[in-house]
């Protein structure tokens, strides 16, 4: 094995975690060969919803656009009673969110997955291997690197071997990755089965556009629509139902909302919701993300967004740690640091959220519904709870402890428009350091050595949204990590 014929990232997992990793990675100059089982696009609907983090994350790899092209804005979510009327409604009042897209956008995600793979294909440095299996991951005892993966044509079942500095599993719940690594996950006690059905319709079934949640607790269920033609319904499943029980009652259970009108059904299947997280999310050089590392119940619709927040916060840690950063081995170690406990806490609110929507079969079911609806009728209530729970990561190597109560140390910046042109395509790639005013020389001389850009906030269009942060923030200057985290801030110069 020559210096040569090792790839820097093997990237398992062709769907859109390991894809959007790959083309991360590859605007930093890492070259990615991405493994895949299918030999295309697999073509079934699956994720259907991204937040506007997720969207500001395609944005970074330039395909904000295309995606804005497939998807559309949800208005907000509706509980509904067992008669299908509305007794709460978390309105989305905002064109846009924190991140400068719309806060919740349905899609279909073989549309998405069509995108990223064309921009993988166009993109230098990047090679898709299709119809191939991993078998084995394996690397030294001690040292960094070569990772040996074994690996198995499908069609032609032969064996051959590859090596790399650094192997991304992205290759979902049943991931081999983790299993060679010896990580397990962690039940975190929520398993429930649900029927999805996944339909074609030329008539418009629907004149709200965002997502409803049935609280029947005869069968909970959940319909939306979808961009384009497209609808989805899912229902809780019974004990002792089968998915062929279900199928052949698709016209029963969709006639409230459909009235007999004529379905393409795309596709009937059981889908059992899980609460899980991986104990270990890296092992030396090879690392877990999306479903491999955590598996969340859907009722928050966060299963994707979780997934691209791993690439985001990983690809450009590993990229730095590959050119040569002395401080490599402590960005690796913040991956799982930063992302696990805010994977799990956002595991844990959709399992509460689910429950007290769809929760229970019980006498005490109805009660809490009622309950619900109360509640979230106070004035502030039901926004807040519309909220999804911001990426915010504690202190670390990466992110100071909080000068005070209000500090933004571990939050994202907003992203507010430049004009025509957003935020982080004014900041580029790298390190950011946000002033507005004189900056504390502590913090320029950090920023100096992390090679940050300084942007004055004032020269900015759109510099209000900013300045607010910032001073909501008592910070009149901010560090901000390549993927818009706050490192660092400083005080107010008066």
């Amino acid at each position: 094995m020559s210096a040569e014929s090792v790839v820097p990232v093997v990237i398992v997992g062709a769907g859109p975690t390991g894809v959007t990793a790959a083309l991360l990675l590859a605007r930093r100059g890492i070259t990615c060969l991405v493994l895949e089982r299918h030999p295309g696009v697999y073509p079934q609907p699956r994720a259907v919803h991204l937040d506007d983090e997720g969207v500001r994350i395609l944005q970074q790899v330039g395909l904000d656009g295309a995606f804005a092209a497939i998807s559309r804005p949800a208005p907000g979510l509706r509980l509904l009673d067992a008669d299908l009327h509305p007794f709460a409604v978390f309105d989305r009042d905002r064109p846009v969110g924190h991140h400068g897209h719309p806060e919740a956008n349905l899609f279909d995600q073989p549309e998405l997955e069509e995108i990223l793979r064309g921009a993988l294909a166009r993109c230098d440095g990047l090679t898709l291997r299709g119809g191939v299996e991993v078998t084995v991951v394996e690397q030294p005892d001690e040292g960094p690197a070569p990772v040996q993966v074994t690996l198995r044509d499908l069609d032609t079942g032969a064996v051959e071997q590859v090596w790399c500095q650094a192997l991304l599993g992205c290759d979902g719940a049943g991931s081999t990755v983790r299993d060679d690594i010896g990580a397990r996950l962690l039940d975190l006690h929520f398993t429930e089965r649900w029927f999805v059905v996944d339909v074609r319709c030329a008539t418009s079934l629907t004149d709200w556009g965002g997502i409803d949640q049935v609280c029947d607790p005869r069968r909970a269920a959940t319909f939306m629509r979808l961009a384009g033609d497209r609808y989805r319904w899912e229902f809780r499943m019974h004990d002792g139902e089968t998915t062929d029980d279900l199928a052949r009652r698709v016209p029963e259970l969709t006639t409230r909302w459909t009235a007999g009108t004529d379905l393409e059904v795309l596709r009937a299947t059981d889908y059992t919701f899980r609460a899980r997280i991986a104990d270990r999310w890296r092992s030396g050089r090879v690392f877990l993300l999306g479903d491999a590392a955590h598996l969340t119940p859907p009722f928050i619709g966060q299963g994707l967004c979780a997934g691209l927040r791993d690439a985001h916060n990983l690809a450009w840690k590993l990229a730095a740690t590959l050119d040569g950063e002395p401080d490599g081995e402590e960005l690796l170690e913040s991956y799982q640091a930063e992302r696990a406990p805010h994977a799990e806490a956002m595991i844990r609110g959709a399992v509460r959220i689910g429950r007290a929507m769809t929760g229970g079969q019980d006498a005490a079911a109805a009660v809490r519904r009622t309950l619900v609806g109360a509640v979230l009728r106070i004035p502030g209530v039901a926004r807040r709870a519309a909220s999804v729970l911001p990426t915010r990561y504690g202190p670390s190597a990466l992110v100071d402890p909080h000068r005070h109560r209000r500090d933004i140390t571990g939050q994202v910046c907003p992203q507010p428009r430049a004009g025509a042109v957003p935020f982080d395509d004014v900041l580029g790639d790298g390190w950011t350091l946000l002033a507005d005013g004189p900056v504390d020389p502590v913090l320029a001389e950090r920023a100096r050595r992390r090679g940050a850009r300084t942007v004055p906030v004032g020269a900015l269009a759109g510099s209000e949204q900013l300045r607010q942060w910032m001073h909501d923030g008592r910070a009149g200057a901010v560090l901000l990590r390549p993927d818009r985290v706050v490192l660092a801030t400083a005080p107010e110069q008066r």
